[in-house]
């Protein structure tokens, strides 16, 4: 048997990536929405709904704008979920995350080990946060933030021979996570409906929202002093001495971006020091820079015991979480042997990369202090100019770059829409439209764009707000 042998020319296989790639660009967006719809469970969606009217497929973004398969550009009024704080195409995060893969991508801090990124990001974070804060414990969330907190507040009462410190207090639609601890911390009833297995020892107080909850003739600080002494009420209910800690977001981000009154804050942290109680700040919202200030807590001038932390921590690039504690319960933990908890995941060395690097673009490029005494102040007076005598705008809220639009019926009445709900989704949709990213959590509508925008992107934002929050008033009947 003889072979003929021919020269032929060698072809480099295509890596799978590229070839995975090259079939993404040449799917459709009808192509996209059908594997969609039958492999993907969204989160907080109605899935048959959704399957029927399909996803928006979004596909790249820089700055503060996306863009989806179909070309439309939309402007981020979200910052994806609060979280993308220097915006989106950051090279500096890109160049972190990829060197880090290439020299430790992954190791635990078990076993007596730790890394040079999860050591850099703890000393950073000690120099950016208050001065009580020094240790830091790191997680994938703010859910999983939520769920240590419990875990430290709990050690930490053991470790003071205060056993019986075993409940905790938190406040109706204040929102601390899906897991089912931060679900139940959390005072959302539709979460609670779908959890029968809410965790114990965990109870709540009302909420400091004067727009839809205020009774009377009661000024703003009247009533949210008021709100803050049902703490107390509920503390000698309780007993102090069964009382571990309270946990409050400064100002509630999902539950609709309600800012109490300056009375409530100090109140709240006066009652904690009387009976001796955790205060603990749910920042993963808050955090980083939102209302002007590096943590939310210090807007509102007070000083917490613990801090979740999460979403600007990274710029939302990586998952990342932390709880920051303050000097005396990071003593107790450290002084008295093991504390069993943590997770693979914990200190990522990927992650703490990107979060130096995040963290330091903040810092170095002075973007907290931008959005202090430039884009906060501007952001909130173009709203509030813009949307004065609105006939359906009832207040707006809100601090730096983070705004809630009240939708009402009758705004000077404090009068809400009886079908809020259905109202905000209708107002959601002609935001998205209008190519405007704005959530709407009832009949309340949220702002919380990129940290980095400038005011002609803010002229943007608002200009596509009015149209939708005008259709939405004309689609009412209301003028």
């Amino acid at each position: 048997m003889s072979y003929r042998t021919e020269e032929v020319a060698y072809v480099q296989p295509a890596h799978p990536a590229a070839n995975a790639q090259a079939a993404q660009q040449q799917r459709t967006t009808a192509e996209y929405r059908a594997l969609d719809a039958a492999h993907h469970i969204h989160p907080f969606s109605d899935m048959g709904a959704l399957n029927r009217t399909g996803s928006r497929v979004i596909v790249k973004a820089q700055g503060v704008y996306l863009w989806d398969s179909d070309g439309n550009k939309v402007i981020d009024g979200m910052a994806g979920l609060w979280c993308v704080n220097v915006g989106y195409g950051r090279k500096e995060l890109a160049d972190a995350a990829y060197k880090q893969m290439l020299e430790l991508p992954f190791y635990n801090t078990f076993f007596k080990t730790t890394h040079p990124p999860v050591i850099e990001l703890s000393a950073l974070l000690a120099e950016l946060a208050p001065e009580p804060f020094n240790h830091f414990f790191y997680c994938n969330s703010g859910s999983e933030g939520n769920d240590t907190v419990l875990r430290i507040v709990h050690h930490y009462w053991a470790t003071q021979g205060k056993h019986s410190k075993k409940f905790v207090i938190s406040r109706k639609n204040g929102y601390h996570g899906s897991t089912i601890a931060g679900g139940t911390l959390g005072g959302m009833g539709y979460m609670h409906e779908q959890m029968p297995s809410k965790v114990e020892n965990i109870v709540h107080i009302d909420q400091p929202y004067f727009f839809g909850e205020a009774e009377g003739n009661l000024t703003t600080e009247e009533f949210a002093l008021a709100r803050a002494q049902q703490l107390e009420a509920k503390i000698l209910e309780i007993g102090a001495d069964n009382v571990a800690a309270f946990i409050g977001e400064p100002f509630q981000g999902a539950g609709g971006v309600i800012f109490p009154a300056s009375t409530y804050w100090p109140e709240i942290q006066r009652i904690c020091r009387k009976y001796d109680i955790l205060l603990v700040a749910d920042e993963v919202i808050g955090g980083f820079g939102r209302t002007g200030e590096w943590f939310a807590h210090q807007h509102f001038g007070f000083e917490p015991d613990l801090i979740t932390m999460a979403k600007g921590l990274t710029s939302g690039y990586v998952p990342m979480g932390a709880v920051g504690l303050h000097d005396r319960v990071a003593k107790a933990i450290i002084e008295n042997g093991d504390f069993n908890h943590g997770l693979t995941y914990s200190g990522h060395p990927v992650a703490a990369a990107v979060a130096v690097a995040n963290l330091k673009l903040l810092r170095d490029e002075k973007i907290v202090e931008r959005v202090k005494t430039d884009t906060g102040p501007y952001f909130q007076q173009k709203l509030r100019d813009t949307f004065a005598n609105h006939p359906i705008i009832g207040e707006i809220s809100g601090a730096g770059l983070v705004a809630g639009l009240q939708l009402a019926e009758d705004p000077k009445a404090r009068k809400r829409f009886a079908n809020g709900g259905d109202v905000g989704t209708i107002c959601r949709d002609f935001c998205f439209n209008g190519n405007l990213i704005m959530r709407a959590t009832g009949d309340r509508m949220l702002l919380s764009p990129p940290l980095v925008i400038n005011k002609l992107e803010i002229d943007e934002i608002v200009s596509k707000a009015k149209k939708a929050i005008d259709a939405t008033a004309q689609q009412l009947g209301i003028s």
